[in-house]
């Protein structure tokens, strides 16, 4: 693969060189982020955006907190319409950005998770959980774990017709990443107080953010043609995350030497994206690989002609066809758990 096989609208190429710029000139040689100069760019760019409790493009939306003492919240979106009879399903969403930058109010995802809610439809809940290298792992696991258990508890924060009995989990990136531990966790622990204890309906692995200390083939060909992950930007986002040890823990290589083995586990049914000009697919395939091969059902969504984070440029065709292809998978699985409950 080469850049000249690389076709991107003008709109899209200028949006991933301001992104590229703005988190390059924040990462600094000795691990730190200028937190300060991201900010400016980002206020600069507009790229934050403020919860509307007015319907925009049919979704409301409004900002929660759930732990003021670590600025742990999330946004919620409810689709208008939310308020009849019939339930939708509920889907917590983690962020993309490598564990180190964004945030659930940024502007790709405030509209990303708009578009999801409106679309599916479904109650979303996007995590803002805290940013490596001011938190190091497992910060951003406990986050999302803890998001969960607080709707679990504070189940009147979320519409009537939201079906907390079941949630989606889904993520991009860093956020596909989380998703998936996030699952496992709560594969792992004892019932909650008011949901199932396995009452994860499916993950949506988005190009999930996974490595390992040996590179695998598409880090190294597509190093330098992929224009968002490079092999210098994944190397600084994975020690901010976890500069302790190497990058064949779990948390990093999930289908490595150290994996966990979740085949006896009650785990939900994933749907994996990969995208061909992303240097992180011969990860992402691994995983996939290794679900099946755990006994897990999966599914495997190719687009073989597109970028990583693709899904944030509305002007990309592929955005488009994803949100079918996630809508299909949530609302299948959720109607099956509907029928037979005890599924999962």
């Amino acid at each position: 693969m080469d850049k000249e096989k690389l076709q991107l609208p003008l709109k899209t190429r200028i949006s991933l060189f301001f992104l590229n710029a703005v988190t390059d000139s924040s990462s600094r040689p000795d691990g730190t982020v200028n937190r300060r100069l991201f900010s400016v760019a980002e206020s600069l760019g507009s790229m934050r955006v403020p919860a509307a409790a007015k319907s925009r493009n049919g979704v409301k939306t409004s900002d929660v907190t759930v732990d003021p003492s670590r600025d742990l919240w999330f946004r919620l979106f409810v689709p208008d319409g939310s308020g009849d009879q019939m339930q939708i399903p509920v889907i917590v969403f983690f962020h993309g950005g490598g564990f180190v930058y964004l945030g659930a109010d940024s502007k790709p995802y405030d509209a990303v998770c708009r578009r999801f809610a409106r679309e599916v439809p479904a109650v979303v809940v996007s995590v803002n959980y805290r940013l490596a290298p001011e938190h190091r792992y497992p910060a951003q696991y406990d986050d999302g774990f803890d998001v969960l258990r607080f709707l679990d508890a504070k189940r009147h924060i979320l519409p009537e017709k939201a079906d907390v009995s079941r949630c989606f989990l889904a993520g991009d990136s860093a956020g596909g990443n989380l998703a998936h531990h996030v699952a496992v966790r709560v594969a792992r622990s004892p019932p909650f107080a008011q949901l199932k204890a396995s009452y994860v309906g499916g993950v949506v692995a988005i190009q999930p953010f996974f490595g390992g200390e040996e590179r695998c083939k598409s880090e190294i060909e597509l190093d330098g043609v992929d224009v968002i992950v490079t092999l210098k930007r994944t190397d600084f986002m994975w020690k901010a995350l976890m500069p302790e040890g190497n990058r064949d823990h779990p948390a990093i290589n999930v289908s490595g030497p150290n994996a966990e083995d979740i085949s006896k586990l009650d785990f939900p049914a994933t749907m994996v994206v990969v995208a061909g000009f992303d240097s992180l697919k011969d990860w992402q395939m691994k995983y996939y690989e290794w679900l099946k091969n755990s006994g897990k059902e999966a599914y495997l969504i190719q687009y073989p002609n597109t970028i990583h984070a693709f899904y944030i440029f509305p002007e990309l065709p592929e955005s488009t066809l994803l949100v079918a292809q996630i809508k299909h998978f949530i609302l299948k699985n959720y109607s099956q758990l509907q029928i037979n409950p005890n599924s999962n």
